[in-house]
């Protein structure tokens, strides 16, 4: 197994994980902007006001990306576990 063969599967790790963040960090990042807003607006200074929103955006998110998230992580691992043999050599 040489150095490419490594970053190769480096690579694919964290582009895969990245694909798996992606929409739950995005819709937290999005519920809470608009949560800080709401905040500035009325002049609401709650620091607990933000999590509530944002846990039932990201269990929402969660619920509709979570099929294509399982895709994702299932190619990836029978990709992985069939490569084992070439890069085990």
């Amino acid at each position: 197994m040489g150095p490419e063969t490594v970053m190769t599967i480096a690579r694919e790790a964290i582009e895969v994980s990245v694909m798996l963040m992606a929409p739950l960090l995005l819709t937290a990042l999005g519920v809470g902007l608009v949560v800080g807003i709401f905040q500035a607006a009325t002049q609401i200074n709650e620091a607990t006001l933000s999590f509530v929103p944002k846990i039932i955006g990201v269990m929402v998110a969660f619920l509709l990306t979570g099929p294509w998230m399982l895709n994702i992580i299932l190619d990836y691992m029978r990709v992985v576990f069939t490569n084992i043999a070439n890069v085990t050599r």
